[in-house]
């Protein structure tokens, strides 16, 4: 698949984790998730210390996310996106997107190994979306 098919795919999806959801409207964290509300899209986010951000539901890890989440985008360092991966890969996620610095070689591999479509080139949902921030 080329990148515009991995992202058609990702975008598929009837709800959308964030991983990396902020409760501050300067972080891309927050960006990302208001960005899905602005495309009428629904949305969890996953932030251990907030139940809801931009009023949307939040869970506290992956594992706590409804079975209907298929598609997670995720916005955390690279050490931290290994962990979000292995937590994806025990849940069954079908599609991550890694967002520009959340990128790490060894969540790649590992998203590959299991199957999973992965997003990691350097593409931004915000972009391809066409966020823009109020």
């Amino acid at each position: 698949m080329n990148v515009r098919e991995r992202i058609e795919k990702f975008l598929g999806a009837e709800v959308f984790g964030v991983a990396g959801a902020s409760t501050n409207r300067e972080k891309f964290g927050n960006k990302v998730l208001r960005c899905y509300l602005e495309n009428g899209k629904r949305v969890i986010g996953i932030n251990p210390r907030a139940t809801e951000i931009e009023g949307a539901p939040c869970v506290a890890t992956v594992a706590d996310l409804p079975p209907e989440v298929k598609s997670l985008s995720v916005i955390t360092p690279p050490a931290i996106t290994e962990q979000v991966v292995a937590e994806a890969i025990s849940r069954g996620i079908e599609n991550i997107w890694m967002q520009p610095g959340a990128q790490s070689p060894r969540a790649i591999a590992a998203c590959e190994e299991h199957g999973i479509n992965v997003i990691a080139d350097g593409s931004c949902i915000l972009v391809v979306l066409g966020y823009h921030d109020h």
